[in-house]
């Protein structure tokens, strides 16, 4: 039997070993959940809906231990980890109260001899490889949704966020779900590669760039619903007009949040010359007083690094940087183990030759570029490949809807950040990827349209 280690980013201590599957298990659940997929979706709405209020009940009730267990093996801060539970709450509240309406059979045309009706059939089995870096929220939006649409699931948790995932597949069995219409799958790169390989007819993916190409040329000649939930550059521009200290200390969290690392955090900041000093100062402040340290402990705001290669990347981004000359303002080292930290880092004199404002850093860095006023913002704002989420901070919200509409990004903010709502739609342009989650978009995507054209006799 192959294991699969578990360990503790902030520490280096295994945590577990956990069995994995190999391609004949990964066969086998496909199957199960073939033959399980038709008797789930003939399961009555209702009864679905109900099995998803006992499921948050379970998530209400464990919520500590759920929150110990994130915190352990992905290096969230623990307050961060109970965060998140608490935000999974109310897409769960979301999905239960859309889901009804949004699948519902809807007459378009009715002339009394010809109707014509448009319905909402699941896809059939749904493959979910998912993240580590939120993975109650990456998961449970693609999870929840399919179940409740019909589907059955086979999910694979991100190798560093096994136990979590495991935790999810066992409360959602515990609802209710029968064992083979919600399978996990256990283990690395070469078992989710061998799930995408499987008959499926949709696959969601969460993760990089790089990842999400392979699979989608995995799957090409197989055609099936393909959703990728890649990465981010995402950028923000702080206008003469902003409230400056607000702006600051908005913007040093949505950068360090997590740890930085998520596809929405804030990765380039733009601001205009007439206010760039004074942002600065208090950007720097508001970064230097968080406190790194053990996840567990509530004051911690800045985690472990979940993936120790990730540390190379950003000293590379750093040294990349400094080597171009901007100027280092705070962190800028990887610090001594145990475990996988690095400090939180400021740049400013940054320019688009430097790795810093390209490529995505997914870890507590962040550049800060002077800019001269809002066209040279938006040119700089769209000189990138990806196209997640941007921003703009300014008292003036006319010509922030003006500023933000010539920008290439599926989301878009004023005078907040790195926030995400389960009534707005989550998808990327670019090389952030194709697809969508939340929403009653992100509700239909696990069904699919059939035309009905009903003449009476």
């Amino acid at each position: 039997m192959n294991l699969l280690p578990i360990f503790n980013p902030a520490t280096g201590e295994r945590l577990a070993e956990v069995p994995a599957d190999d391609a004949d298990s990964i066969a086998a659940k496909a199957a199960a959940a073939r033959a399980a997929q038709p008797a789930w979706a003939a399961v009555p709405l209702a009864d679905k809906l109900a099995l998803m209020r006992r499921f948050r009940a379970a998530v209400v009730a464990e919520r500590e231990t759920l929150a110990r267990t994130l915190s352990l093996e992905v290096g969230k801060p623990i307050t961060q980890a109970r965060n998140e539970l608490n935000g999974l709450l109310p897409r769960i509240d979301f999905f239960v109260e859309k889901t009804a309406s949004t699948i519902a059979d809807e007459d378009v045309f009715d002339d009394g001899a010809m109707r014509e009706r448009i319905g909402h059939v699941p896809l059939g089995v749904v493959g979910n490889v998912s993240a580590w870096n939120y993975p109650w929220f990456v998961s449970c939006n693609v999870i929840l949704p399919a179940l409740l649409t019909g589907n059955a699931v086979l999910y694979k948790p991100s190798e560093y966020a096994t136990l979590t995932g495991q935790h999810i597949v066992r409360l959602l069995h515990a609802a209710g779900v029968p064992a083979d219409v919600l399978a996990g799958v256990v283990g690395a790169g070469a078992v989710g590669a061998a799930l995408v390989e499987q008959q499926l007819d949709g696959v969601f993916f969460t993760g990089s760039n790089a990842t999400g190409v392979k699979i989608a040329q995995a799957v090409a000649a197989r055609l099936p619903k393909l959703q990728l939930e890649l990465g981010g550059k995402d950028p923000f521009y702080v206008r003469p007009d902003a409230d400056i200290q607000a702006a600051a200390e908005g913007l040093a969290d949505g950068a360090m949040y997590n740890t930085g690392q998520a596809c929405s955090s804030v990765e380039r900041i733009y601001v205009h010359e007439r206010v760039h000093d004074a942002f600065v100062e208090h950007f720097v402040a508001t970064v230097r007083g968080m406190k790194l340290g053990d996840p567990l402990d509530d004051a911690t705001y800045i985690g472990a690094i979940t993936r120790a290669p990730q540390l190379a990347v950003l000293q590379a981004q750093v040294d990349d940087a400094r080597a171009r000359g901007a100027a280092l303002r705070c962190g800028g080292r990887v610090l001594p183990g145990p475990g996988n930290w690095f400090e939180p880092t400021v740049f400013t004199e940054v320019n688009h030759t430097m790795t810093l404002m390209r490529d995505e850093s997914f870890g507590p860095i962040v550049g800060i570029q002077k800019v001269r006023g809002d066209d040279e913002a938006v040119a700089l704002m769209n000189d990138t490949r990806y196209g997640l989420t941007a921003g703009v901070y300014t008292r003036d919200e006319t010509a922030a809807r003006a500023l933000l509409a010539r920008v290439n990004a599926g989301t878009a903010y004023w005078n907040c950040c790195d926030r995400v709502s389960p009534r707005l739609p989550w998808a990327g342009w670019g090389d952030s990827g194709v697809g969508l989650t939340l929403s009653t978009h992100g509700i239909l995507t696990f069904t699919r349209p059939k035309a009905w054209h009903l003449r009476r006799a």
